[in-house]
């Protein structure tokens, strides 16, 4: 197959085309090297596939990375909490616009075989359950509750104790930063395209990716990195809230298998299907930032209260369904991958925290 993948010099987006031409597929790349997650210079590793460098608004653009492509992987986006409000206009331009204008330049060129990169984010609050009310949705987590040391969600109806459970693909939506809000809407559009073209969509939500080439020192990036900076620079990794929050940690590899499964793979049922990415062996960030600790021989984590915004507490889901139906099973254990990420190359980017 010949396959697009926007975004195919950044962090997974580079890792899928590296992968689908290991199994043999002819791999075009659009990047548009937004300063959020690449350096100054351009990543030896972009060199490999044919580049075309870009906005994937520009339909001028489009139309010539398009020629004679079967399948589009669509990972470039703006990514992260971002830093406040006033970054909306740019997640919603580089994720919801560059996305109309993509799946309009597909529609025109007759490709109709989509794999978008969704986020685990698209939740909000994972899923909980109180034993007097059953399956709940926890109010949004008020800054007083924070600033004292309440982290925990609590029951809506009787303020009681809840417990996390793996949330599933069919849970109600409930973006709450505008970069998940731009993920949402990224996911609704392709829905649409799919319909009105007879086309194929896999949105597949990853889950709190990370290994080689993430970017580094920056303001959006993921905790992962973030640890990783400061224990290169031998200050201990800080850890919002307790360390208690649960997540998924799903190498980068994995996410890159599960795009190529998406990619070559049969068509989702009914033309459109979301599927949770993710290891399916939770951990809480204070667990990645100690065992990340121990492997770079560096200071313990720092546990230093607070939240950062738009931050929820509990969010694991289960690969069951992408199993199901894409095959996909992840295969880099989490003491493996932790532990190769401590020397990992990492991307320096442009744009670097204050």
């Amino acid at each position: 197959m010949r396959i697009l993948v926007t975004g195919g010099a950044g962090f997974i987006g580079s890792a899928t085309a590296d992968a689908l031409a290991d199994a043999g597929h002819e791999v075009l790349t659009l990047d548009a090297f937004l300063p959020q997650a690449h350096g100054a210079g351009r990543a030896a590793w972009s060199d490999r596939h044919a580049l075309t460098v870009g906005q994937v608004g520009d339909a001028d653009v489009l139309r010539a990375a398009l020629r004679g492509v079967d399948a589009v992987c669509h990972q470039a986006a703006a990514v992260g909490h971002g830093l406040d409000p006033s970054d909306a206009p740019m997640y919603v331009a580089n994720n919801d616009l560059a996305t109309a204008v993509l799946l309009a330049q597909m529609y025109a060129a007759g490709i109709t075989r989509l794999v978008l990169a969704s986020s685990m984010v698209v939740y909000g609050e994972g899923r909980y359950a109180c034993p007097d009310h059953g399956v709940v949705r926890p109010r949004v987590r008020r800054f007083d509750d924070i600033a004292a040391g309440r982290f925990e969600p609590r029951c809506p109806a009787c303020n009681g104790d809840v417990t996390w459970q793996t949330v599933p693909e069919d849970a109600q939506l409930d973006p709450r930063s505008v970069y998940a809000a731009t993920k949402v809407a990224q996911e609704h559009l392709a829905a649409a395209w799919a319909r009105q073209c007879d086309g194929t969509v896999w949105a597949l939500r990853y889950h709190n990716v990370y290994g080689p080439r993430m970017p580094q020192n920056t303001p959006y990036a993921g905790v992962a990195s973030i640890f990783r900076s400061a224990l290169a620079a031998a200050q201990p990794p800080r850890v919002f809230e307790d360390g208690r929050q649960t997540r998924d940690f799903v190498h980068v590899f994995d996410v890159a298998a599960a795009n190529v499964l998406a990619l070559t793979g049969p068509p989702p049922p009914g033309g459109f299907a979301a599927v949770n990415i993710c290891s399916g062996t939770p951990h809480t960030v204070g667990d990645f930032a100690g065992t990340l600790a121990t492997a770079m021989h560096g200071p313990d984590p720092q546990v230093v209260g607070g939240a950062r915004p738009a931050a929820v507490r509990h969010l694991v889901a289960s690969p069951a369904r992408a199993t199901a139906l894409l095959g996909f099973t992840a295969q880099v254990t989490f003491a493996d991958g932790v532990a190769a990420f401590a020397t990992d190359e990492l991307r320096p980017p442009a744009l670097t925290s204050a």
